[in-house]
């Protein structure tokens, strides 16, 4: 399997390529894979280019070649005015609108303060929804004071755990005897689409929700 790592810290060592770093070591625990790192600070002028130009340098599309062919993929961004930096937009602006489709994707996000730990879900989580892919349940905020502390750590050991959970090899094409569990199995649906915490294959009958209400109805 392949996890690939997109890390948007602008500087040398950064917090966010630290965060970045941890999360695919808790993943890799749990996965048999191999990783590739995708720095986007080296890729910042190829990028502009590929913007006004349209065509991609060698290197520019062998990241994106790399995402769209992952298993799995963490994706890293500080926070810039409330939300994901230019830089982390501008990459997947450029990635194929089905290349994420069922990929399952962790986010993470680093900055100053706790002040923006909803910036994974008000801002990370919606762009990763309109690409359809797989977010997993546990995304992971790092403030300058959360380095060190056990919260922090286990958040990102309970997120590498889902992402590896969640990560399929092939699963285009995968044969059923091959396939192993998905997330229709974590999260079964019932026959009307609504997700179910009871599996429909376990022959357990679900009861539809308007019956139930009819019981309730006091004669």
């Amino acid at each position: 399997m392949k996890l690939v790592v997109v890390s948007a810290g602008l500087s040398s060592p950064s917090s966010t390529r630290l965060l970045a770093d941890r999360l695919a070591a808790a993943t890799l625990e749990h996965a048999g894979a191999e990783a590739e790192v995708v720095e986007v600070r080296e890729l910042a002028v190829e990028i502009a280019q590929h913007l006004v130009t349209g065509f991609p340098s060698a290197r520019l599309a062998a990241a994106l070649d790399a995402v769209a062919a992952a298993d799995g993929l963490i994706a890293v961004t500080p926070v810039f005015a409330g939300s994901y930096s230019g830089l982390f937009k501008s990459f997947f602006d450029l990635i194929d609108k089905d290349a994420l489709t069922g990929k399952p994707v962790l986010i993470g996000a680093t900055g100053g303060t706790a002040r923006h730990s909803l910036v994974t879900e008000h801002a990370m989580r919606p762009l990763f929804a309109h690409l359809r892919a797989l977010v997993v349940p546990t995304a992971v905020y790092a403030a300058s004071e959360d380095w060190g502390q056990d919260g922090l750590a286990s958040r990102i050991s309970r997120a590498g755990r889902e992402l590896a959970r969640f990560m399929v090899p092939d699963r285009q094409n995968a044969g059923p005897a091959e396939a192993p569990d998905t997330a229709a199995a974590i999260a079964p649906r019932s026959l009307t689409g609504a997700i179910t915490s009871v599996d429909p294959g376990s022959g357990f009958d679900v009861v539809p929700f308007a019956q139930q209400l009819a019981a309730l109805r006091v004669e």
